[in-house]
């Protein structure tokens, strides 16, 4: 069998299976049986595929066909332009992430001090140092297996990172300049109507924010304002359509200079704001 000939059948079974994107998850799966880029795929499409490389691409479609996410499959997201490992222990990140990042680094500045809250697989702090110049760095979990995957991925990366095993802010006693969090915003009765790949394979802890998804961002605007530095700001993301329930919560708590922004499929994404009062 041809890699044309593996790569077309793999796109039907996927197809049959109502998996998303077949042909992105075909390609990506037979590059990675294969050990191959893209390129060379398209350049040796009519040679033979290598029994050992067949059998190993089946199990990885059979893997997909059973909505086991192409990530978790490989291991690894791109986010950002990086490489990230990822497993089920964390998010798989996504682009409105991205958006979250390109918003933050319109914000900070060369040697601010930035905490990653709910810091999953790393990805937000990681690219935040590589795409900044000189920031102190720091990526705090409640999740022990979180907290790997980011020293890891800080080392694979060649990001220095600081990481904190927290409950939100109960163990960290620091003062930052700049705290950017993607906490769990989905509310918990829509969780089991997520579709297979988010519902069963992904970590529910990472996803659930409360009945009406604005769980997190109660405690956040209640022990923030401790944690930012005079003139220290939050960016977070929401939910797309959350952004002015949580603009309201934090109004509440005395933040000043409340702002949603939209990304760029008009859904409200981001949500800045300016701590409120000094201690």
């Amino acid at each position: 069998m041809t890699y044309r000939e593996a790569l077309n059948g793999a796109k039907e079974l996927l197809r049959r299976a109502k998996t998303d994107d077949c042909e992105t998850d075909a390609r990506i799966l037979l590059s990675y049986a294969a050990g191959a880029d893209r390129t060379h795929l398209y350049t040796h499409a009519d040679e033979e595929l290598s029994d050992d490389i067949y059998e190993a691409y089946t199990q990885l479609i059979n893997k997909r066909c059973a909505h086991v996410p192409t990530q978790l499959i490989t291991g690894v997201q791109d986010f950002m332009g990086f490489e990230f490992e990822v497993d089920a222990s964390v998010l798989i990140p996504r682009l409105d992430t991205e958006f979250l990042v390109e918003e933050a680094l319109k914000e900070i500045y060369d040697g601010a001090r930035v905490l990653d809250l709910c810091c999953g697989s790393g990805c937000i702090i990681i690219s935040l140092v590589k795409l900044s110049n000189n920031i102190e760095a720091f990526a705090s979990d409640i999740s022990d297996a979180a907290l790997g995957l980011t020293q890891k991925n800080a080392k694979k990366l060649g990001a220095e990172v600081k990481v904190i095993k927290s409950d939100l802010f109960s163990a960290i006693d620091e003062k930052f300049d700049f705290i950017i969090s993607n906490p769990p915003y989905i509310k918990s009765g829509e969780i089991p109507k997520l579709m297979e790949e988010v519902r069963d394979y992904e970590p529910h802890g990472a996803l659930d924010g409360g009945d009406d998804g604005l769980l997190f961002y109660r405690r956040i605007a209640k022990e923030a304002q401790d944690k930012l530095c005079g003139g220290g700001m939050l960016i977070m993301e929401t939910g797309f359509d959350e952004g002015q329930a949580v603009k309201e919560i934090f109004e509440s708590h005395g933040y000043k200079n409340i702002e949603i922004y939209k990304d760029y499929s008009g859904n409200e994404r981001v949500v800045k704001c300016l701590k409120g009062w000094t201690t």
